[in-house]
């Protein structure tokens, strides 16, 4: 089950590259903010349905009520901790935690991009123990592709090189890796983890989408059309789900 989880976490955290592939052989210039915003409003539909369907759903049937609140709750708290103490920066926000200005930009952006997607691979790889695997992965998957075009058309406009750009979008897909091992690793110490660990990465997802995604999305006056993006994105997860059963 851990190698499971370390394979569908992969796959699903280099689909970003996949996102990301298309700006190599584009000449350089700067992708509208409706697109960037449309990309991302359609990851945090499918990440929002995700957790509800895939997630949230499994730990309620599996562990009830108070193992999901605590599970939850953790992982909303864990996000939150994380953007606090560790140094990073948001393409939207700028720098945030202590000490972020004597780090590099490049590496910034790299936390940032860790804290955002750790949660996500943690989904995949705790999913490797239950029926909902491969739709979780599946969905993961697919929400990383617009989400991986998004970093890199936010990226090359900041005057990062296309290789650059491309390296900082390619190591999401290995956070998630890293992300998928921890949550399969913990889980396999003890099956009675599971709910709240289910719990946990729907937490952690549903914090990310509300304080990050969302608001990045709602910045530049583009509310009305990243949310049917949104929409979009919440009826393909929902549609996946029935179609994988």
């Amino acid at each position: 089950m851990i190698l499971k989880g370390i394979l569908y976490s992969s796959i699903a955290g280099m689909a970003t590259s996949l996102g990301a592939l298309p700006f190599l052989f584009l000449k350089p210039h700067r992708t509208s903010d409706k697109t960037i915003d449309s990309f991302l409003g359609f990851a945090a539909g499918v990440m929002i349905a995700a957790s509800a369907f895939s997630l949230v759903a499994p730990a309620l049937e599996m562990g009830g009520i108070i193992r999901f609140i605590v599970g939850f709750a953790l992982g909303g708290l864990f996000v939150n901790l994380a953007d606090k103490l560790i140094p990073h920066k948001h393409l939207l926000k700028g720098h945030e935690g202590p000490d972020a200005k004597r780090l590099k930009g490049i590496w910034l952006f790299v936390i940032a991009i860790t804290i955002h997607n750790f949660p996500e691979g943690m989904a995949v790889g705790i999913s490797a123990f239950t029926p909902q695997a491969l739709s979780i992965a599946i969905a993961i998957g697919v929400q990383n592709i617009p989400e991986g075009a998004a970093v890199m058309a936010s990226l090359i406009p900041m005057k990062y090189k296309k290789g650059k750009a491309f390296l900082i979008t390619f190591l999401t897909g290995l956070v998630e890796a890293i992300g998928g091992l921890l949550g399969a690793g913990i889980v396999s110490i003890s099956q009675r983890l599971l709910p709240y660990m289910m719990a946990f990465a729907a937490g952690a997802m549903i914090y990310v989408v509300s304080d990050e995604v969302i608001p990045e999305t709602h910045s530049k006056g583009n509310e009305l059309l990243s949310t049917w993006w949104i929409m979009v994105g919440f009826i393909v997860m929902a549609s996946l789900d029935v179609a994988l059963g």
